[in-house]
C-alpha cells in the first residue's frame, strides 16, 4: 500500500513541477527540480523493501 502511494506522491509532483519547468524554462531550477525527483524516486525506491505500518 505505501508504494501505491508513493506512486501517486510522485506522479503528483512530477506533474506540479513540469508545469512550472515549461513556465519558468530556467537552467538553474530544472536543475534543481530535476535533482529533486531524482531524490523521491530515490527514497521511494528504498522504501519499497520497508514493511508497512
Amino acid at each position: 500500500m505505501k508504494l501505491l502511494f508513493g506512486l501517486i506522491g510522485a506522479v503528483l509532483m512530477i506533474a506540479f513541477l513540469a508545469s512550472f519547468i515549461i513556465k519558468v524554462k530556467e537552467p538553474a531550477m530544472i536543475a534543481v527540480a530535476l535533482v529533486g525527483v531524482v531524490m523521491m524516486v530515490v527514497d521511494l525506491w528504498h522504501a519499497r523493501d520497508e514493511a508497512d505500518t
